[in-house]
């Protein structure tokens, strides 16, 4: 049966929510033959990497990279899976209190260097307040073997940056991404 190793760092109200909404995707009866394995990033290690066939990775963006816990898991498992994970799907999902450019560059430059192929764009939230009672819309459930989850907002494309109402920073419109009221 394949597997999904879901890879995460969760130390915030915002990335529990985020993370029980990939769990949930990732769970959802209408996915048949798919066995989900979770494994925090401190405790990751490579013959989880080398037992599974996709991996969907959650990381906070803390001072413009991926957190310490997701580069020690990379750190961990880079050379011991170089050569037998290549071309294995991967997604990435980030949350930043202002911005996670860096952080989702970081992840793409080392899946980029392991050879994993990008399953679908990163799904990012930036925003403090209220952050913690965030949900996507739709689905993130993998909707057929692991070709993994992607953001259906309808306000949003996936991939797209979506900031959370009341994190407003200078020149930020109101409401969510694209100024959408409401919106989270």
């Amino acid at each position: 049966m394949p597997q999904l190793l879901i890879v995460h760092h969760t130390p915030s109200p915002a990335m529990q929510a985020m993370f029980e909404a990939v769990l949930a995707g990732a769970r959802n009866e209408d996915i048949e033959g798919i066995e989900v394995v979770i494994r925090p990033a401190l405790t990751a290690a490579a013959a989880d990497v080398l037992g599974a066939d996709g991996y969907l990775l959650g990381t906070t963006a803390n001072i413009g990279y991926m957190s310490g816990a997701l580069k020690h898991f990379f750190d961990g498992i880079y050379y011991p899976c170089l050569e037998a994970t290549q071309r294995r799907p991967y997604a990435l999902y980030v949350h930043g209190a202002s911005d996670t450019g860096g952080a989702v560059r970081g992840v793409e430059a080392i899946a980029a260097g392991l050879k994993w192929r990008r399953a679908r764009p990163p799904v990012s939230v930036i925003g403090t307040r209220r952050a913690a009672s965030w949900r996507p819309a739709g689905n993130w459930a993998p909707p057929s073997r692991l070709s993994f989850p992607h953001d259906r907002h309808r306000h949003a494309e996936p991939g797209a940056v979506r900031r959370i109402p009341g994190a407003a920073r200078s020149g930020d419109r109101p409401g969510g991404a694209g100024g959408c009221r409401g919106c989270p």
